[in-house]
């Protein structure tokens, strides 16, 4: 019941963000929307694994990247509508999770980070090679001027980000109160502990890693459309693999509104640098919060609240 309330909130939420934007008939705020509507998601993805169930994941870009690489793919063989493209993003990113999961959850700690980091490098070394998608050259997606029942295209595309964003809030909140969360909660509290009871650690990293790497693709895939060019260099981009990981440790690992917080408020700040001074500083920005917060709020703007409550 209270997931339901909460998901009809989300969704009156979102719709007066959409109306507020929309009155104010500015073309960049739509653009600045998204960008931070889609770390948003990427945020709550990466919290999945790397916050409830306590793996570290370094690569976020490569599970954004083939949901992206996706679009290309059905764009050049043979188009499809973008919201179906977003479900096969999440397809084949869940299904490439899956794999990285079944090869590499025996690995802990450091290990498994450097195991995820080279799956990206893997599959960008991949897509560098495949001239069918563009390869190193890139590839431009001509996407229409306007949508049928919403106008202009920019306002489609936001407004579908918008609705992934609910939908991806709606699941994290879910799995941290289902049985699901607990069982995530044991292995990142103590995996022998938790195997040694009987809990099925294995299966459930499985789930993670699908859950997550299908979130990521995603928000990945209407990329292409938004940027209308992708190239490797963006598609695995630095920023993607950096405020995956930045943005909920900012706002917290161990809840689903930390994630939220650390998106709206890191993305929020990019968004404003790169219009007044430069997007180059925008990891520098990543930085300096980081280091803020270790030393501030270890445990995120969710855990310094909770802190200060218990007092």
């Amino acid at each position: 019941m209270q997931t339901r309330v909460f998901f009809l909130v989300s969704v009156a939420v979102a719709g007066l963000v959409f109306v507020g934007a929309r009155l104010t008939n500015s073309d960049y705020l739509f653009f600045a929307g998204y960008t931070v509507l889609q770390f948003i998601v990427l945020a709550t993805a990466w919290n999945i694994l790397g916050g409830y169930t306590g793996y570290v994941n370094f690569g976020s870009a490569a599970f954004f990247a083939m949901g992206a690489y996706t679009s290309v793919f059905f764009y050049k063989t043979y188009p499809l509508p973008i919201p179906l493209l977003i479900a096969i993003g999440g397809l084949v990113s869940g299904l490439v999770g899956l794999g990285m999961g079944y090869l590499t959850l025996r690995l802990r700690g450091a290990f498994f980070a450097i195991a995820t980091l080279a799956l990206a490098v893997v599959l960008q070394t991949i897509i560098i090679n495949w001239d069918y998608v563009g390869g190193s050259r890139g590839a431009y997606i001509i996407r229409p001027q306007e949508n049928t029942f919403v106008g202009p295209y920019i306002q489609y595309l936001f407004l579908l980000m918008l609705g992934l964003c609910v939908a991806g809030i709606t699941c994290a909140r879910w799995i941290e109160r289902s049985q699901l969360g607990y069982g995530f909660a044991t292995i990142r509290d103590d995996e022998l502990a938790a195997e040694a009871s009987g809990v099925p650690t294995l299966k459930l990293k499985l789930i993670a890693t699908t859950l997550s790497g299908a979130l990521m693709g995603m928000a990945g895939a209407p990329f292409p459309y938004y940027i209308g060019y992708l190239q490797p260099a963006s598609a695995f981009g630095l920023e993607y693999a950096v405020n995956s990981i930045a943005m909920p440790m900012i706002g917290g690992t161990t809840s689903w509104v930390g994630p939220l917080i650390g998106a709206i408020l890191l993305g929020s700040l990019q968004q404003i640098a790169t219009v007044t001074i430069s997007s180059a500083v925008n990891l520098l920005i990543v930085g300096l919060l980081l280091v803020a917060f270790v030393i501030i709020a270890p445990n995120g703007i969710v855990g310094l609240v909770q802190g200060r409550r218990r007092k």
